[in-house]
């Protein structure tokens, strides 16, 4: 193909005669780029007509390697191109060069995409709509970590063969590598945290002590784990407020992930009642209130008096949902549908404030203050 290609560029040359070898050159390059631009135009138009809606995948590949085939296409008819043309030697070596790095580029750019659609491929199985979606959030974080550290290295490792293409670096670069041990440390200690946070992720994505989508209280605020990035998680607080943590904290210091084993969370609803509250009849007014909740998943739903105070009972009520949402909703629709029935039902349940006053004391309390109110007046 690539003979073919420099054959037909060296037919064209020899159509040019008349023009100077460097107006040969130019044209012969700029020839070479439209031809690769209209061939890769015309099979992609090709490709979706023949290509139906119903192929989302093959479509989507396409889509996602439209623009490295262009590239590669490119840099092989510039190749063949710069073969066929009579540049100055200088030139040509530059040439040369320049498709070296850019056929590098392509390289890790194909890598960058392959990584990015096995792992589209692989967690195509997993819904993290669903209301048990533990093992979708495992897997999520376990792919999206894993693939932020497989980008990494490969821009590392294309960034070092796009260096290595040019002499100077490839003769002198082990010399330069084995001088440098005090620079080497100077960097390495500055670059502590960043490591520190690389080698933070690869142990969240193997032991998971949080993954996409949990229920975490992080620094005394609850939220939900929104993205894990290869060096900081994003936490959406509650109110759409964000706070970005680095994936360090999550190693080092001490954390709640309500969802760590499951989606189910019990919710608490704490209220007050007087001393003469039928506990039964509260139980009962429960049971039928979160039967006819669409957030209680069935299991758990209980009322229990956890302190006696001076003045008043302070009541638990423990809800069960499938999900940290369904949870939040639950416990309001409790906490209003009890007190609700407490006002309406109940009145005399409420809170109230005791004060029992003896009429003889009364009358005591009246005469000693009479005295005192004569004295004040004649004074």
């Amino acid at each position: 193909m690539q003979t073919e290609a420099v054959e037909l560029f060296t037919e064209i040359r020899a159509a040019l005669t008349w023009a100077p070898d460097w107006a040969v050159g130019a044209i012969l390059l700029a020839l070479a780029i439209v031809a690769a631009l209209a061939i890769h135009g015309g099979v992609l138009v090709l490709l979706r007509r023949l290509i139906s809606k119903e192929h989302k995948f093959l479509r989507s590949l396409i889509e996602s390697t439209r623009e490295p085939t262009r590239l590669a296409l490119v840099i092989f008819a510039l190749g063949a191109a710069v073969q066929a043309a009579r540049l100055a030697p200088e030139i040509t070596t530059a040439l040369t060069q320049a498709l070296a790095v850019a056929l590098v580029i392509l390289f890790g750019w194909i890598a960058a995409i392959a990584v990015k659609i096995a792992g589209k491929l692989y967690l195509r199985r997993f819904a993290l709509e669903s209301e048990d979606n533990l093992l979708a959030r495992k897997h999520i974080t376990q792919v999206r970590i894993l693939e932020r550290a497989a980008l990494t290295l490969v821009l590392v490792v294309t960034v070092a063969a796009m260096l290595m293409t040019f002499d100077a670096v490839r003769q002198y670069g082990i010399s330069l590598f084995a001088s440098a041990g005090v620079a080497g440390i100077i960097v390495g200690l500055a670059a502590r945290p960043v490591l520190s946070n690389l080698i933070a992720g690869l142990q969240i994505a193997v032991t998971q002590p949080i993954r996409i989508d949990d229920r975490v209280v992080v620094e005394g605020e609850n939220g939900t784990i929104e993205e894990i990035t290869s060096t900081y998680v994003v936490v959406k607080l509650w109110d759409l407020r964000r706070m970005i943590v680095p994936l360090s904290h999550f190693i080092e210091k001490p954390f709640e992930n309500w969802t760590m084993e499951s989606s189910d969370l019990t919710g608490a609803v704490y209220l007050h009642a007087d001393y003469t509250a039928p506990m039964d009849r509260l139980r009962e007014k429960l049971a039928e209130i979160v039967a006819q909740s669409k957030f209680w998943d069935g299991k758990t739903a209980k009322l229990q008096v956890t302190d006696a105070r001076e003045q008043s009972l302070e009541l638990r009520i423990l809800v069960s949902a499938k999900s940290a949402t369904a949870a939040f909703e639950l416990r309001c629709e409790v906490r209003e549908k009890m007190i609700e029935f407490l006002r309406t039902e109940l009145p005399h349940v409420l809170p109230r404030t005791r004060q029992e006053v003896v009429p003889g004391e009364r009358a005591e309390e009246k005469g000693a203050a009479a005295p005192a109110e004569r004295q004040q007046k004649s004074a």
